[in-house]
C-alpha cells in the first residue's frame, strides 16, 4: 500500500473514479487530485514552501496527457526540471484514452514515467502496478 497518490486529470468523473477504485482496493492511504498540470505544480510548490520533511509526499502520479491550461507533456517537462528535484522519487503512470505509439515512445524520455496505460483506472491495473512497484 502506498501512502499517497496524486491523480492529475481535467475530468471530474475520472478523478472520482480514481479515488473510488484506489480506496476500494486499498492501493493508497490517501489520494490527492489536480485538474491540470499547472494545479499539480502549484501543489508541489506548496509542499516545498511548507517544508518537505513535514509532508507525506505522493509516491505515484496518475497523469492525463490532454488537459486545458497545462497538459501532461508540459507538466512532465516542468516536473523533470531541477526545480522539482526534491520529488525525483515520485513515479508517474500516464493514463490516456488514446494509445498513440508516438506518445508511448515520447514517454520513454522521462525517467520518472514507469508506464503508459489506457483509461479508465481499474482494479486489475492497480494489481499490476502493485506488483511492478
Amino acid at each position: 500500500m502506498l501512502n499517497k497518490i496524486l491523480c492529475i486529470d481535467d475530468d471530474p468523473i475520472t478523478l472520482m473514479l480514481c479515488k473510488k477504485v484506489i480506496s476500494k482496493t486499498g492501493f493508497s492511504k490517501e489520494t490527492a487530485t489536480a485538474q491540470n498540470g499547472e494545479e499539480a505544480l502549484k501543489y508541489f510548490n506548496h509542499i516545498k514552501k511548507t517544508g518537505i520533511e513535514n509532508q507525506i509526499l505522493p509516491q505515484l502520479i496518475f497523469l492525463d496527457l490532454n488537459m486545458p491550461v497545462m497538459g501532461g507533456w508540459e507538466f512532465l517537462d516542468c516536473f523533470s526540471s531541477n526545480d522539482f528535484n526534491d520529488f525525483n522519487q515520485t513515479k508517474i503512470v500516464v493514463l490516456s484514452s488514446t494509445i498513440d505509439p508516438e506518445d508511448l515512445e515520447k514517454t520513454k524520455k522521462y525517467p520518472m514515467v514507469i508506464d503508459f496505460l489506457p483509461k479508465p483506472i481499474s482494479t486489475s491495473m492497480l494489481e499490476y502496478l502493485a506488483a511492478k512497484l
